[in-house]
């Protein structure tokens, strides 16, 4: 059956999971000799920094010669539980002539149960490479996490590979949300809120920033202004009482960060970015914002600092989908 048949495949790309770790270190790296007993190795997929409500991608490669069994289990426990949703595939994947990953059922679906989660392999195969997906729980914020991977086999034996620690971020995001001009145009750093006109009145002290659309003059455009900027940055808005907060911004283009752009660009902005940023002479507003650009953010206590980046923006609807990561300096 195919699954044996790929079973070369399999070594193979254990082999080349090896040559992977060691082009990431300086010491010499040679591949690793085929023997004849159950072998396995994984490399971490996902790049970029490991955020709360984000998924850590794994791939689990394991192995063992025809003539010694089959495999039973494979296993991950993770130092710190995933939330719900962490699963390991129930499907092994290998890659066609075309270059295109192919699954093939080998497995009941997973169970998780606190650290640990456990995929029982339903076929007769030797070889197998299986996808992890650790779902980051609140839990570990600004904490590291380690992974434990285990195989067994019908022969009885057992192999392990650990990864990790991985830093788990601080900062937190919002994604594609709608600001537009005299309705939800209220930003709170603090809440990660976008409030609408009907709802800011108890919540006013904790605006950060206004979002407006004026026409005219076209250097205006799309603005995000703080309450307490220059009224000539707030044409025709009348704030509500309470609303006085200075929010510092500086604007910025060519930073689409891959979490919140989506897109297929591939920079990332981690806890440290925000850290190193220096406000001292950012002024208080940000006017004629574009499309795929953005502004770091300060609020006034300086508790909160923000990456806001424009998913896109409308003219006519006076509109535009924002998306943020924001990091708790205190």
């Amino acid at each position: 059956m195919k699954l044996r048949t790929s079973f070369y495949k399999q070594i193979i790309l254990i082999a080349a999971l090896g040559l992977f770790f060691g082009a990431c270190k300086k010491d010499p790296y040679s591949l690793p000799t085929l023997q004849d007993v159950l072998q396995n190795d994984a490399i971490k997929r996902t790049q970029g920094p490991n955020i709360v409500g984000l998924n850590i991608e794994f791939a689990y490669a394991m192995a063992l010669p025809k003539a010694k069994g089959k495999l039973v289990s494979a296993e991950v426990v993770a130092s710190i539980a995933g939330a719900t949703g962490t699963f390991l595939e129930h499907r092994s994947f290998y890659t066609n002539s075309s270059g295109a990953d192919v699954p093939v059922v080998v497995g009941t679906p997973s169970v998780t149960v606190g650290e640990k989660t456990t995929m029982n392999f339903s076929v007769d195969t030797f070889a197998a490479t299986l996808r992890y997906f650790y779902l980051v729980p609140e839990a570990a914020r600004g904490k590291t996490v380690s992974f434990t991977f285990t195989a067994k086999s019908s022969n009885g034996e057992t192999v392990t590979q650990s990864l990790g620690p991985y830093t788990v971020a601080k900062m937190d995001m919002f994604r594609n949300k709608t600001v537009s001009d005299a309705n939800a145009m209220y930003i709170s750093i603090q809440d990660s809120t976008i409030y609408t006109a009907a709802n800011v009145g108890a919540n006013a002290s904790k605006v950060d920033l206004v979002y407006l659309y004026r026409a005219t003059p076209t250097t205006f455009a799309h603005a995000l202004v703080s309450p307490a900027a220059d009224p000539k940055y707030l044409p025709g808005v009348t704030l509500p009482a309470g609303m006085n907060r200075s929010t510092k911004l500086i604007k910025v283009f060519s930073l689409q960060d891959f979490n919140l752009a989506q897109l297929q660009f591939g920079i990332y902005i981690d806890d440290v970015d925000f850290q190193q940023l220096n406000f001292t002479d950012a002024p208080n507003f940000a006017t004629n914002l574009k499309a795929e650009a953005g502004v770091w953010v300060e609020t006034a206590d300086g508790k909160y600092r923000a990456y806001i980046y424009l998913n896109s923006i409308n003219n006519t609807a006076k509109s535009a989908v924002i998306s943020m990561k924001r990091y708790q300096m205190q």
